[in-house]
């Protein structure tokens, strides 16, 4: 099932604290990864995707993010900007944007993946859920000695710097027009308000698992990876057309431009 209408809305007001002192000149989303911004590798997947309206939401230096993206042409897509005068949360700001009537992509303008968005779109399509979620695994090392034991404090069992493996939110999901009516109507609204609401609601959200490559660009450390990651693996961000796809923005020999 192809909906009748591919948006995508692009969170990208937030100040990247944790990237300062990068983050006080440029918005996270502009950081370069190689020859350009991270938010330009995303809009050009999009557009290969099928995503061919786009709003951003912009608050720190939005201005730079709008100059720099006008109207979008040039990745063949019809850019519009939602302006955050004031902090709303993560998902917050959703109330100040016309939403679609037909399910939307909602995500960070901070993420450099591979994830297939047109697969994520119509899985969400299929179901009946108001919001799927992409989730990727992720192994965190422990390096301390882990112990377990009971009321009585009897040692019933001991890790020495055990691997757990959790499942995390990549920042990048599918949601149905009716999800508004869980919004509160003012005041910052994180993600993780919304995602418990959904189960106070008795309205679960779904899961999309993916296992390929997620960067993470929270913090210097993760940044500097990322982009030497991209280095590295560009092909993995270049993806030929799919058969039977509409047109590829930019392509060049059957492949994505990037």
């Amino acid at each position: 099932m192809r909906s009748k209408l591919r948006h995508a809305i692009i969170m990208a007001g937030g100040k990247g604290s944790r990237l300062a002192p990068y983050t006080t000149v440029l918005p996270k989303p502009l950081m370069p990864v190689e020859d350009q911004p991270i938010l330009e590798v995303v809009i050009r997947q999009l557009s290969h995707f099928g995503f061919r309206h786009v709003t951003i939401s912009v608050g720190h230096l939005g201005e730079l993010i709008m100059a720099f993206f006008g109207n979008g042409q040039r990745w063949q897509v019809n850019i519009e900007y939602a302006i955050e005068d004031t902090p709303q949360g993560t998902v917050g700001s959703l109330r100040n944007i016309d939403m679609p009537a037909e399910p939307f992509l909602v995500m960070n303008g901070d993420v450099l993946t591979d994830l297939d968005y047109e697969a994520l779109f119509r899985d969400h399509v299929r179901s009946d859920s108001l919001l799927t979620i992409a989730g990727c695994r992720r192994r965190i090392d422990v390096s301390l000695g882990v112990l377990e034991y009971g009321a009585d404090r009897t040692l019933t069992g001991f890790r020495e710097k055990p691997q757990i493996d959790f499942d995390v939110s990549m920042g990048i999901y599918v949601m149905s027009p009716a999800i508004r009516s869980v919004f509160p109507s003012r005041g910052p609204y994180g993600f993780d308000q919304l995602v418990n609401d959904l189960l106070a609601a008795d309205l679960p959200p779904r899961i999309f698992p993916f296992d390929g490559l997620w960067l993470d660009i929270g913090r210097k450390e993760d940044y500097e990876s990322a982009a030497e990651t991209f280095r590295a693996q560009r092909h993995r961000f270049l993806r030929p057309p799919k058969k039977g796809s509409p047109g590829v923005v930019g392509s060049r020999n059957g492949a994505l431009s990037l």
